[in-house]
């Protein structure tokens, strides 16, 4: 077993793949949100555990984490050839934008919050910016990234981003963050896949 231990933390995975998996995380959560907002328009008891949980993994793992990666490492080899400025320089933007939501959220399903009517207000205002802003820079912005760097820089990031994570959040940190994004989405009753499959054909 040490053996593969140590195999798996010299070969990281390139770093933009690594975003993209962590863009996984972020639109379970999406799903998640999209899911308690219904709920909460049906007009049913928010369901603010999940909602509080959903943000917190939002603002630990991917505005503390993911984010500052993209910040520093991904958007700077952008904004020098003056290739996506525009589009780097918007979705800066929407980074401080969804902070602010996120504490909106945060702070309207506190366990008690006397003021959850900006609750869904706010998740869908988070779920709208996001769903395109991470299909942008999966499609976009990741392959650029990509052909700005070096197969030597590539491997160096990948390294970086690998330790940078284990310091953050141990050995196991994003499959921990899928577990609890997993546990919300069993709480919600959305977890098993089957169930999204469509019984008839309109």
């Amino acid at each position: 077993m040490a053996t593969v231990a140590a195999s798996v933390l010299l070969t990281p995975g390139p770093p933009d793949v690594d975003l993209m998996q962590e863009h996984g995380i972020l639109k379970r959560v999406l799903l998640i949100y999209q899911e308690c907002i219904e709920r909460i328009t049906a007009m049913q008891p928010p369901p603010l555990a999940a909602v509080h949980d959903g943000a917190e993994i939002i603002h630990d793992f991917i505005e503390g984490f993911h984010e500052p990666l993209e910040e520093g490492y991904v958007f700077p080899r952008l904004q020098k050839p003056g290739q996506l400025k525009g589009t780097v320089d918007t979705l800066l933007v929407q980074h401080a934008k969804g902070r602010e939501l996120t504490q909106s959220i945060l702070a309207a399903s506190k366990t008690g919050s006397q003021s959850t009517s900006s609750l869904a207000p706010a998740m869908t205002a988070f779920v709208r910016m996001y769903q395109p802003h991470e299909a942008r820079e999966d499609t976009v912005v990741f392959p650029a990234f990509r052909a700005n760097v070096t197969s030597d820089e590539l491997a160096r990031l990948a390294r970086t981003f690998l330790t940078l994570q284990r310091q953050q959040f141990g050995p196991n940190g994003f499959s921990d963050y899928v577990a609890k994004v997993a546990e919300i989405e069993q709480s919600l009753g959305i977890y098993e896949l089957s169930q999204f499959t469509p019984t008839t054909i309109p």
